[in-house]
C-alpha cells in the first residue's frame, strides 16, 4: 500500500506537474482530519506524518503514535476524497498560473459548444470563453472548428480558471503581425499605433529603427504574403498599414493614402487638422459611413475635418459675403450620379433639416457627414447605421434631404 502510494505520487508529479511535497502536505492534512473524525474528538491535537522514503503513515498526538482499529477503510476513503480534491485544486492552480503568464498572447483551440451567443473553446487543459462582444461580425464557426484568439484575462472561479478570449480587440491584430513579421519580434520594426473596427477595417502605424528596412514593406511581405495571411485570419477585414512619422503633416497624408491632400492646416493647441482634398476623392477620404476618416483621427489622436476643394471655396466666398448661389461642386456631381439626377449645392444647414437636433447633428458630423450634400448619397438604411440615429429619425432626415433637391 505504502509503495503503491509513492508510485502514484511520482506519476502525478510527472504527468500533472504537481510537486510531491505539495501532495505529501495535502495527504498529511487529510489524514489528520480523518483521524480526528474517527477518534470523535475535534479538540485533540492530531498530526499525520508520511515517510517520504517508505510511504509509511503514522498518526501522532503529543509525540506519541496513535494506533486504532478505526483507521481502516473509512479513514482511507475519507483521506482519498480529500487528496483528490487537493490534487484538483493544485491542477487548477497550475493551469491558472500557466494562462496568467500567457495573457496578451494568442492561443488556439477548437469550438466545443455555444452558450447564449458565447463560444466555449476547448484549449486542451481548460476551456476558454469567447464572449459575443469579443467576436468579429464576419466570424462563423461550428462545433469542432479550429479557432485562434487573443487571451485578454484569466480569473479564478470555483470551477477552475476562466480564460477570457477576444477576436475583436485591436491587440489581436497586433499579435498576428508580431507572429507573421520577424522584424517586429527582433525590434527593428515597431507598431506605434493601431485602431480597429472589427470585421471592417484596421489601421496600424509602423516605424523602422533601421533606415534600410521599409516598415510597411516588412509588414506586407513578399507579394503581400504576410498581410494576406493576416487578412485571411480576419475573414477578409481590410488592413491599412501606415508609415508613422513625427511630422503630423506627413503622418496624416500616410493615414489617408491614397487620397490626394491639396491643403493642410494644423491647429496644435486644439489638436485639430483641417484638410482640403480633390472633390472626386472626398468620398474616399471620408470612407463608408465615415469610417476611414474616423479611424485616421483615432490613429493620429487628432480631430480631422475634411472638405472638398469646391466646398471649401464656397465657404471662403461665404466668409466675405460673396457666396455663389448656384455653383456646382464635384461632390454634388458625385451625388447627382449616384442619385440618377441633377444635384445643386445646397445652402441648407444640417440643423435646418427635419429630425436633426443638436445631438443628431453632432452624430452626423462625427460620422463625416457635415453638409447636406454629403447626405444626399445616403439611404435610410445607411443613416440608421450611424450611431445615435434611429429608424424614425433616419426617415425624417432622408425625406428632408430629398426636399432640398425639389427646392
Amino acid at each position: 500500500m505504502n509503495e503503491e502510494l509513492l508510485t502514484v505520487l511520482e506519476h502525478i508529479e510527472r504527468e500533472k506537474g504537481i510537486s510531491k511535497e505539495y501532495l505529501f502536505a495535502a495527504i498529511e492534512s487529510a489524514l489528520s482530519s480523518a483521524a480526528k473524525k474517527i477518534l470523535g474528538n475535534k479538540d485533540i491535537e492530531v498530526t499525520a506524518v508520511v515517510d517520504k522514503e517508505t510511504g509509511e503513515i503514522k498518526i501522532m498526538s503529543d509525540g506519541k503514535e496513535i494506533k486504532s482499529a478505526g483507521f481502516g477503510r473509512i479513514a482511507a476513503q475519507t483521506a482519498k476524497q480529500v487528496i483528490i480534491q487537493k490534487i484538483r485544486e493544485a491542477e487548477r492552480g497550475i493551469i491558472h498560473d500557466d494562462y496568467q503568464k500567457r495573457v496578451g498572447t494568442i492561443t488556439s483551440g477548437s469550438v466545443h459548444r455555444f452558450e447564449k451567443g458565447d463560444i466555449v473553446v476547448d484549449l486542451g487543459k481548460t476551456e476558454g470563453i469567447l464572449p459575443r462582444n469579443q467576436q468579429c461580425p464576419k466570424d462563423r464557426y461550428k462545433q469542432g472548428d479550429r479557432i485562434r484568439a487573443y487571451i485578454m484575462e484569466v480569473s479564478k472561479t470555483s470551477h477552475g480558471p476562466q480564460v477570457i478570449l477576444s477576436r475583436s480587440d485591436a491587440a489581436f491584430v497586433r499579435k498576428l503581425f508580431e507572429i507573421e513579421v520577424p522584424e517586429i519580434i527582433e525590434g527593428i520594426v515597431e507598431i506605434r499605433a493601431i485602431v480597429r473596427e472589427a470585421g471592417d477595417r484596421t489601421k496600424l502605424a509602423v516605424h523602422s529603427k533601421d533606415e534600410k528596412v521599409d516598415p510597411v514593406g516588412a509588414c506586407v511581405g513578399m507579394r503581400g504574403s504576410r498581410v494576406k495571411d493576416i487578412v485571411r485570419e480576419l475573414q477578409g477585414e481590410r488592413v491599412d498599414i501606415v508609415r508613422w512619422s513625427d511630422d503630423i503633416k506627413e503622418y496624416v497624408k500616410a493615414a489617408l493614402n491614397p487620397v490626394e491632400i491639396l491643403d493642410i492646416k494644423i491647429d496644435k493647441i486644439n489638436k485639430k487638422i483641417s484638410l482640403v482634398v480633390a472633390d472626386d476623392q472626398l468620398s474616399m477620404g471620408i470612407g463608408r459611413h465615415g469610417q476611414n476618416i474616423r479611424l485616421a483621427s483615432r490613429l493620429l489622436g487628432w480631430e480631422i475635418d475634411i472638405r472638398g476643394k469646391s466646398e471649401k471655396a464656397k465657404e471662403d466666398f461665404a466668409a466675405f459675403g460673396e457666396a455663389p448661389k448656384t455653383t456646382r461642386t464635384a461632390s454634388a456631381e458625385a451625388a447627382s450620379k449616384m442619385l440618377g439626377g441633377k444635384a445643386e449645392v445646397s445652402a441648407v444647414k444640417l440643423s435646418e433639416l427635419d429630425g436633426v437636433g443638436p445631438k443628431t447633428e453632432k452624430a452626423l458630423v462625427k460620422a463625416g457627414y457635415d453638409t447636406v450634400d454629403k447626405l444626399k448619397i445616403l439611404t435610410v438604411e445607411d443613416l440608421i447605421k450611424i450611431e445615435g440615429i434611429g429608424q424614425k429619425t433616419a426617415e425624417k432626415i432622408f425625406k428632408s434631404v430629398k426636399s432640398t433637391d425639389a427646392d
